[in-house]
């Protein structure tokens, strides 16, 4: 698998710098930053209600910010136009996948969408999918609809690719191989933008990590950094306790 080079490969993939957002009398966003580059796992690590959605859901150009900077390959996704949307893959929370399609029309069909598509038989095979392709989408198991997402996501060899807590649902065996893929399309010079639950999940598998709490990012850079200075899971917890501060 191998993604397009970028144009300056020295500039962050996806930047999102002062970012608001309300949502009636809900702030959910006060001045988010942080930066994603290619080739690398950016974890985005928060509990519910802590920005993470819906800063990545500005970032795809499903929603709009009330204020703030959102640059994804050097282009506002708001607005933007087929031919950016074609090198960014999208995996959505709740899957966004067609109910009554089965796999095995699905990704094919999402294949011909793109000139030069990740092989349907070799995604496929590398998420295990063989064993339910005829199975509709509204009869998947949770982690089964997972893994379609994920291919639904990459096949188009995104050069930005957007996943929504990739591993949700997974039995252990499952996760690993997920981790192994999303390592893999990184390594082609993919930026990978993952939001998580999961410290574990982010210390295994990134190279950068932003934890969020109360719409900011409160602490990022690689994983070697923050967990020097703090430990992941002592940031995590410690910001997501009520009332919880950044130290």
């Amino acid at each position: 698998m191998s993604a397009a080079p970028l144009p300056n490969s020295g500039r962050p993939s996806v930047v999102v710098e002062d970012l608001h957002r309300r949502f009636g009398r809900v702030q959910a966003l006060r001045g988010m930053s942080w930066e994603a580059r290619a080739g690398r796992i950016t974890a985005v690590l928060g509990p519910n209600g802590a920005g993470k959605t819906t800063t990545v859901a500005c970032l795809e150009g499903l929603l709009q910010a009330d204020s703030g900077t959102v640059r994804v390959l050097e282009e506002n996704p708001w607005g933007a136009g087929p031919e950016h949307r074609a090198r960014v893959g999208v995996m959505l929370q709740d899957g966004g996948l067609p109910n009554t399609s089965t796999p095995a029309r699905l990704l094919p069909h999402l294949a011909r969408l793109y000139a030069d598509p990740w092989p349907v038989e070799d995604l496929a095979g590398r998420l295990d999918l063989r064993s339910f392709s005829s199975t509709s989408v509204r009869r998947l198991s949770g982690g089964q609809r997972q893994r379609v997402a994920l291919a639904a996501a990459l096949i188009g060899r995104p050069e930005v690719a957007f996943l929504d807590e990739p591993s949700a649902g997974l039995d252990p065996h499952a996760r690993l191989d997920v981790w192994d893929l999303v390592r893999e399309v990184a390594a082609s010079g993919t930026c990978v933008v993952l939001t998580t639950h999961s410290f574990e999940e982010a210390e295994r598998l990134a190279d950068d990590v932003v934890v969020v709490a109360d719409g900011r990012a409160v602490a990022s850079g690689s994983v070697a950094d923050v967990a020097a200075e703090r430990g992941l899971e002592h940031a995590y917890f410690a910001l997501t306790r009520p009332g919880g501060t950044a130290a």
